[in-house]
């Protein structure tokens, strides 16, 4: 384990609150969410969803969350339209092995099963893993779909790749709830009327 490494890598772990999902861009949306705000929303996902499947570690599923998109703080984010002439799997796959390096060989070992688990979906975490990365994309969509931009094929896409019948039901029920909805009832207005 190299301190030095582990210093610097948390560092770079920065990046990722300065990367954003580009796919969003092409819609119109000026300033979409980062990769950090979609791993941290995404990692909560898996969790709930481990626990509604019922045969899965909600732990694992969570931290395969936390590091699945490490890399692109190397590589950016790449959308759908660029991966229609090109594949960074390859460069993804070098700067998450190049990360690991130094980090300790427990950590490199752990964390190089989980980002196969998550990219090969060979185990139970790994097909809830993806599910919820692509559920927490799929709300992303509807959210600023809400707000009026044309994003309402991600969510189609989502539901079409989607595996898990936790993932089915909660798609179903955010397809028809607004974004906005969970804090209705919750504000509190704090004027009080005059006497008159």
């Amino acid at each position: 384990m190299n301190i030095k490494k582990i210093t610097n890598f948390i560092f770079e772990l920065s990046q990722l609150k300065r990367q954003v999902h580009s796919g969003f861009q092409l819609t119109g949306v000026k300033y979409p969410d980062t990769l950090a705000e979609h791993a941290l929303r995404a990692a909560q996902i898996g969790y709930l969803l481990a626990v509604m499947e019922g045969d899965a570690s909600p732990e694992k599923v969570a931290s395969i969350l936390m590091i699945h998109d490490n890399a692109e703080a190397r590589i950016g984010d790449q959308h759908k339209v660029a991966a229609r002439y090109y594949s960074n799997k390859e460069a993804e796959e070098k700067a998450f092995a190049e990360q690991l390096s130094g980090l300790g060989k427990m950590i490199e070992q752990t964390w190089h099963e989980y980002f196969y688990e998550f990219e090969n979906r060979n185990t139970k975490e790994g097909i809830i893993a993806r599910d919820a990365d692509w559920l927490e994309t799929a709300f992303q969509a509807k959210e600023y779909n809400d707000l009026g931009y044309n994003v309402i094929n991600w969510i189609k896409n989502v539901e079409k790749a989607i595996e898990t019948k936790s993932a089915k039901m909660i798609i179903k029920e955010m397809k028809k709830t607004n974004f906005a909805e969970w804090w209705y009832g919750l504000k509190k207005m704090t004027y009080k009327k005059l006497d008159k």
